[in-house]
């Protein structure tokens, strides 16, 4: 008798310790009803660091620096210890460190269930949006599942079908379309008509994009470009390409309606990436800047309890910023090479090459090479307080899973 009451005491307290976790968990501890990733290569503090100089001066301060949360983490891929693109957003986007070329796989060709793919399984409305290609492995690991992730027509065919997201945005149209359409696929199939088939909207320019009412309860594609968009400064008044932040605050718009159960946005901002690997650093700098302007555009529609993550894939071609500029020493007087003949920004590998260039790079490659570099991650809202000291990229997965 004595051992059943203990017994019983025992599997009541245990009964009264899952039901209190489970009260703190779901009535104490709210989960955010938007969840916001950005990823994009220029999350390094030397590009952080000179994109302020080159927005305001010294005493300029971006917006993500008021983010309270801040780590620096680790990229390995498990083949090599600097990452390509594959293996970086694939660690982001399903907590598994991959090899080079892998897109959401394990080694066995099984694969992995993404960030997406799980909270669309707990009933969230799902975005993603890139300044890139749609197709390419910066954002195709989010949604595609591949061996090799230079096959981007294999990429672009694993989009269409029933509606998996509810808003996709960004460039690439030519991986979607066939050659008889000025795209680039040789199997005939045309994605986009495919993905109009399948239910969903699909506009093409800023003002269509602008004008579609949030109130359809069909799924969003806006593809703006065969390629990737233009870079920030190229975008000229009028132009019917959307800049990032109207690509955000349009998806924000139509996840929040759709989303009873909140939502999740991945925003890939690939082009500081591309322009590194051309030595173009100048538009390293401004497309930082458009970034960082996107997440204060994000956290402003979003609300102060979102979470909001910005994190880096991994660093290219070495950009320094280098000297003694003067504190208030901004924009073009940050550039070329100063009176003593010291160019002002210099890159480690690139097309520059070592010639007498105002970016000179010290080793000659047709593009840029990825470097091996911690990257930031910085986040705010619940959750966000797992940011701190030295992490795995991995971890960004488990947090964001564990926000859903």
């Amino acid at each position: 008798m004595k051992l059943r009451n203990q017994l019983l005491a025992v599997f009541c307290l245990l009964v009264f310790a899952a039901g209190g976790w489970l009260y703190v968990r779901e009535w104490v501890v709210q989960k955010p009803f938007a969840i916001i990733l950005f990823v994009s290569d220029g999350l390094t503090s030397r590009h952080l660091t000179a994109a302020r100089l080159y927005q305001g001066g010294a005493a300029h301060r971006l917006a993500l620096e008021s983010f309270p949360h801040l780590a620096l983490l680790r990229n390995p891929a498990l083949d090599y210890a600097v990452p390509d693109d594959a293996a970086a957003a694939t660690a982001l986007a399903t907590g598994t460190t991959v090899a080079h070329r892998t897109l959401s796989q394990d080694p066995a060709g099984r694969q992995l269930k993404t960030i997406l793919d799980l909270a669309r399984r707990q009933g969230r409305a799902i975005g993603l949006v890139s300044t890139g290609n749609l197709a390419a492995p910066g954002a195709a690991a989010f949604y595609a599942h591949s061996r090799d992730s230079r096959d981007r027509a294999a990429s672009a065919a694993q989009l269409p079908g029933p509606a998996t997201l509810d808003v996709i945005l960004g460039g690439g149209a030519g991986d979607f379309l066939p050659e008889a359409k000025g795209g680039r696929r040789q199997d005939g199939r045309d994605l986009l008509a495919e993905l109009q088939a399948a239910g969903w909207d699909l506009v093409r320019t800023k003002a269509e994009l602008a004008n579609a009412p949030t109130y359809r309860t069909a799924s969003l594609a806006g593809f703006f470009s065969h390629e990737s968009l233009a870079f920030n400064d190229q975008i000229e008044s009028g132009s019917q390409q959307p800049a990032l932040t109207d690509m955000v605050r349009r998806a924000i718009e139509f996840l929040q309606i759709r989303g009873s159960k909140g939502y999740v946005l991945i925003v890939d901002a690939s082009l500081a990436s591309t322009a590194a690997e051309r030595n173009e650093g100048e538009r390293v700098l401004t497309e930082t800047i458009a970034l960082d302007r996107a997440i204060k555009i994000a956290t402003e529609y979003a609300g102060a309890k979102a979470l909001v993550l910005a994190v880096g894939k991994h660093g290219t071609g070495g950009l320094s910023l280098n000297g003694y500029p003067l504190v208030t020493d901004h924009g073009v007087g940050l550039l070329g090479v100063n009176a003593s003949g010291q160019p002002a920004l210099t890159w480690a590998t690139g097309p520059n090459g070592p010639a007498a260039r105002s970016e000179p790079a010290a080793f000659l490659a047709p593009s840029a090479l990825n470097t091996a570099e911690d990257v930031l991650a910085i986040g705010r809202g619940n959750g966000a307080e797992k940011l701190h000291g030295f992490l795995s990229n991995t971890e960004i997965f488990h947090i964001l899973r564990e926000a859903l």
